[in-house]
């Protein structure tokens, strides 16, 4: 299918914006740009307008965006975005005491479960993380 010249750039700046954050588009938003490429073509620009860090004209710093996200996730239930987004922030400089402080408002937003069904998981992958850096 043939995409119009607006959408193809949109397109192209929602991979670019994955791989500037993630080194990879995920699985889930491939399956996304190659089944519904509108539908992924916004997503694109507005993933890409909002994951900017300060030197680019964002507004907040890359670590902040990806902890939100992070947290955001966490509350949600969405695991394996929590710990992407998580991991992001910790290999941008989040601290695991910052995190686990994130986590914890979390769990007095959105009861102890989010922490049983996802914080935990987020804690513990980036605590990995955290003891292989140097």
């Amino acid at each position: 299918m043939a995409h119009d010249d607006l959408t193809e750039a949109a397109i192209q700046a929602g991979i670019a914006s994955f791989e500037a954050t993630f080194g990879r588009v995920p699985d889930n938003f491939r399956l996304l740009a190659e089944h519904a490429p509108g539908a992924f073509a916004g997503y694109g620009l507005m993933r890409s307008a909002i994951m900017r860090d300060r030197d680019a004209g964002g507004a907040l710093d890359l670590k902040t965006k990806e902890l939100i996200f992070a947290l955001l996730d966490t509350l949600i239930g969405q695991t394996a975005g929590a710990k992407n987004h998580a991991a992001a922030a910790v290999k941008l400089g989040l601290t695991l005491p910052e995190l686990a402080e994130g986590l914890v408002q979390v769990v007095m937003a959105g009861g102890i479960t989010t922490w049983n069904t996802t914080g935990a998981d987020v804690m513990r992958h980036c605590a990995g993380i955290a003891a292989e850096q140097p």
